[in-house]
Parts: structure tokens; sequence; C-alpha cells
């Protein structure tokens, strides 16, 4: 991916907060350029004044998708419709669908399938089936936060009063992160002193799970691995990074 990438931003605005768009589209920015930003929603409700109140702000296409039965999400039919035309009609290079709704897992996957990664915006309570069928799945909540640090001139991916929630109060990491990270490392090529390239840890893990590092307070991998006491970091002569396993 580079900075020409055509990419798609397609949001479930009944199911995402509009105070996520910020750090949401400096993100995707990774990815390339968001030239598509769409979102869908009954913008007669009340509820979506916040979005409302930043569509143009930001750029972003209402799409209006009218309650026809009680009961019923046509939104989420409407967004997968959409994009599955700009799939097929070769305009994009990425999608970033923002939403808490599981029902977007098999669009997620059907997507990735093609090649095309999908990053998921969403809220930490946001279904497992749809977090692990996305490329990557980002808090949006935890985005916010850091959004929030960096305006208040923060050191974004450093310790705060409040810790990255990779690691507890007694210096313990997150059981499920610390496997992931594990076995990424185990299954990554080692030399004589035990240390795998960070690059190649992080695409295993990459590879095997929808982790990122914005997810426990992180802006960068390498900002995590120097951070956390499991592992034990060195540069080369070239500023690579390297992780060893120490416990």
């Amino acid at each position: 991916m580079n900075n020409n990438d055509n990419i798609a931003l397609l949001i479930d605005a009944d199911n995402a907060s509009h105070n996520g768009i910020d750090p949401v589209l400096t993100a995707l920015a990774e990815l390339g350029t968001v030239n598509i930003r769409r979102a869908y929603g009954n913008w007669r409700k009340q509820a979506l004044k916040g979005w409302v109140d930043r569509l143009h702000k930001y750029g972003i296409e209402p799409q209006q998708q009218f309650d026809i039965t009680r009961g019923k999400n046509a939104t989420d039919m409407k967004m997968t419709v959409d994009a599955m035309d700009l799939l097929y009609g070769g305009r994009v290079s990425g999608f970033g669908i923002m939403s808490s709704d599981s029902d977007f897992m098999p669009l997620a996957m059907r997507l990735r399938q093609d090649g095309f990664p999908v990053y998921g915006f969403g809220s930490a309570k946001t279904p497992d089936a749809f977090k692990q069928a996305c490329s990557r799945f980002i808090d949006v909540d935890a985005l916010i936060k850091a959004d929030k640090r960096e305006r208040s001139g923060g050191k974004s991916g450093a310790k705060t009063a409040s810790r990255p929630e990779a690691v507890d109060g007694n210096g313990k990491m997150d059981d499920e992160l610390l496997k992931l990270l594990v076995d990424a490392y185990q299954a990554s090529k080692r030399d004589a002193e035990g240390y795998a390239s960070l690059s190649e840890v992080g695409k295993i893990a990459g590879n095997r799970s929808s982790f990122d590092v914005r997810n426990y307070g992180f802006s960068r991998l390498s900002d995590m691995f120097e951070e956390v006491p499991n592992f034990q970091t060195k540069r080369d002569e070239n500023q690579q990074l390297f992780v060893k396993r120490l416990r």
C-alpha cells in the first residue's frame, strides 16, 4: 500500500461514535488516501445529530436509509451492497468499516478473500466474530484517548498517568496478548542470541489475529515491545529493531 491507494471508509452511523472520526481517518492514512467517505443511517433520528454536525467538516457523504420495518436494519444491507459495488468496480485498494455490529463479519471476510485489507473500527465490546474477520480491528475509544493525550501535549506511545492496557499495575502483561506475541516470536527466525526481527514478529502476529497496538495505548509496535517487561529489544547499526523473549 502507498499514499496513492484509494481507500473507502463506510460508516454505520447507528453503531459508531462520531467522536472517533478524526483519529479513524488518521489511522486509515497508513493505507492510503481516504477518497470515499460514506455514512449510512436514518438522518431523521435525533440520535445521529452528532454525525450530522461532522458530515461536511470531514467530507463525508450521507446515505439515507429509512427504517422500513421495525427490528430490521436496512443500513447494513445498503453498506454491504455499496461495498461489493466498489469491490467489483475496481475503484478502491482497501476498506475501512466503522461499526460495532457483528453483522459485517461476512462482508469483511469476503473483501479479504479478494485480497483487500479491511480495517474495522468499533468499541471494545464489538463481538469477536467481526474483530477477527478484519485485517486489523481498532478500538475507537482507545484512539480517542490517545488523540486526547497528544492534543494535551502527552507523548504518544509513552507511559502516562494511565498505564497502557497491555500491562497492569503490577507490570503483568495481558495473557491473551502475551500468548499472541510469544507465538509470533517463536515462529520467527532468530539469531544465535535469540533475537528476532520486529517486522517479522509483527507480520506473523498480524496474520494470526486482528491485533493492533493502538488498542493497548501504543502508536507503534516498537513502542509496545520497548515498554512491556516480557521482551528485550536492541537495534542494529541500521536502527532496525530486534526483540528477544525474557519470560
